[in-house]
């Protein structure tokens, strides 16, 4: 096996943004898809809500900006936000063209007569959200994987982990630094590659395993994020994590969403006694997720439960069962018949609206390196995303991505990439110190950095995580490199970038709450919070 894989397209990621991205450039060469598991694990194949995208006469590309920027708590950048939406339809009809079956209704009076069947969710005013049935992340991973594999210049490298960006800056070529490539470790046999490609793709999705309750899967670790942050790329507005609100709460039940569509459809947020305590609420349950979720919080906090109730129980069995399947066959194996009884729900980390600072095009600040899906911060979330709004922003600027790149095509840089050295690096003998920082980080990232935060909360955080990247550092030097170290090694860096972020902006805004700045600050709306590795 050769030192260096020679590629035209390197893609760090296997869910919507990178498999929609590889079909359009693999037209132009030859590309590599790396991916941490099996090439369907990703964000977007558990994604149960939808894509948002402006396909009824009732509704209007207006409309669906005003919700999103309403969202956004005077952060989104409006021309991306116009410019993102107004361009999702074409996306949507290239999925359907590709294979994706969205669900239809029959039209009421004209048998046999069908449509889309638009859901609902909150901060949306109109019907939207297209949706396959509560499983539409996995129907697209499917569309998308079919497509892939008729690809003969796409190549997929599943179980294969991106260690670090390569730069021509770290390998000391004179000039502008750039982008040339990635480590990649194989997780079968311990072996680290490099991949050299003059444009490397991140869609690496979100960080929710930074959390200690999360909606994401395992691989959701910001690895992206930590590569481009060490290799020198701008980071924005880390402080944004959104928390879904409704997580089911349940002691074998890991990290299962119920999806906003199910409040969008009539469900009702009571507390462990039954009682409705979202009123006051202009929206009530159907308030966007920073509110819900905020709302819930203090509802636990002042009662002391270790969770609420999400109460359905209204609406016909029959259209449940069918309107979201998965949701109802899961719960029930849990014991929890959604048809009868409320679900216990609790709030979790489930997405990053921050990430590595790009343009519509994809386009970091780094050259060679390209980011898109929820690894990116384009300005369209602003300080909350709306609901489904991250997999339109997938497909459109994937879309882009692969559209620029055509049309200015990169030159690949001659670059002498040495092969990866070990050094004197030997197996760890101890790995209880991976398991124990991952559950050290995880915890205080929940207590401190949570829904609610405070100064003094952040403070005490980011003294901790100075220590715990201490040690992890000089681990990472001493030990040959595994996934759980690199993982271990991207959350650290990840939580300081959150909490980094939290402290530098003085006031409430979205989803970043801070009771010492309970208000918004003028001065910062439209004020991006913005990192960059020193040095």
């Amino acid at each position: 096996m050769v030192a260096v894989k020679q590629f035209d397209y390197l893609v760090l990621g296997s869910g919507i943004a990178g498999l929609s991205f590889a079909l359009k450039v693999a037209q132009r060469g030859r590309v590599a898809i790396i991916t941490k598991k099996d090439r369907a694990e990703s964000n977007t194949n558990y994604a149960q809500g939808g894509i948002a995208a402006v396909t009824s006469k009732e509704d209007s590309f207006e409309l669906h900006v005003r919700d999103t920027l309403r969202a956004g708590a005077g952060l989104c950048k409006e021309s991306v936000v116009r410019t993102i939406i107004q361009e999702g339809p074409a996306r949507i009809e290239e999925l359907i063209h590709l294979g994706m079956k969205f669900s239809e209704r029959e039209l009421p009076h004209q048998r046999g007569v069908k449509e889309l069947d638009l859901g609902k969710e909150g901060g949306h005013s109109k019907r939207r959200i297209l949706h396959a049935k509560d499983v539409t992340g996995r129907e697209i991973e499917r569309a998308l994987l079919a497509s892939i594999a008729a690809q003969p210049n796409i190549e997929i490298f599943e179980n294969h982990f991106a260690v670090d960006l390569i730069t021509t800056g770290k390998l000391g070529i004179s000039g502008v630094n750039r982008c040339v490539g990635a480590y990649v470790l194989t997780k079968n046999t311990g072996e680290v590659y490099a991949f050299a490609a003059p444009v490397t793709l991140l869609a690496t999705g979100g960080c929710g395993k930074v959390y200690l309750y999360t909606t994401n899967p395992d691989i959701a670790t910001g690895d992206g994020l930590a590569m481009a942050y060490r290799a020198g790329a701008t980071i924005k507005n880390m402080e944004f994590i959104q928390f879904h609100p409704t997580c089911l709460y349940h002691a074998k039940a890991k990290s299962f969403l119920i999806s906003e569509a199910v409040r969008g459809e009539g469900g009702v947020l009571k507390s462990i006694e039954g009682v409705e305590f979202m009123n006051e609420y202009p929206l009530k349950s159907l308030e966007p997720r920073d509110v819900v979720a905020r709302a819930i919080d203090s509802e636990m906090k002042r009662t002391g439960a270790d969770h609420v109730l999400l109460d359905i129980t209204h609406k016909p069995a029959r259209f449940l069962i069918d309107r979201f399947p998965n949701i109802y066959q899961t719960c029930l194996k849990f014991g929890i018949d959604i048809t009868k009884e409320p679900i216990p729900v609790v709030p979790a980390a489930h997405y990053q609206c921050g990430g590595v600072a790009t343009d519509l095009d994809g386009r970091t600040d780094l050259p060679g390196l390209f980011a898109v899906g929820e690894v990116a911060c384009t300005g369209l979330h602003g300080a909350n995303r709306l609901a489904s709004n991250s997999l339109l922003e997938a497909l459109v600027c994937a879309h882009r991505a692969a559209e620029h790149l055509l049309a200015h095509p990169t030159r690949s840089t001659k670059a002498d990439i040495p092969a990866w050295q070990s050094g004197h690096a030997h197996d760890s003998d101890e790995l209880v110190v991976v398991s124990h920082n991952w559950d050290e980080i995880r915890r205080l990232m929940w207590d401190y950095v949570g829904i609610v935060r405070t100064n003094k909360r952040l403070q005490r955080a980011q003294s901790r995580l100075a220590n715990l990247q201490q040690e992890i550092h000089e681990y990472y030097w001493n030990f040959i490199v595994t996934a759980d170290l690199l993982e271990l090694r991207n959350i650290a860096t990840v939580a300081e970038l959150i909490v980094r972020s939290a402290l530098m902006r003085p006031e409430s805004r979205g989803l970043n709450y801070n009771l010492d700045f309970p208000d918004p600050n003028p001065d910062w709306a439209q004020r991006d919070t913005v990192l960059r590795k020193a040095g």
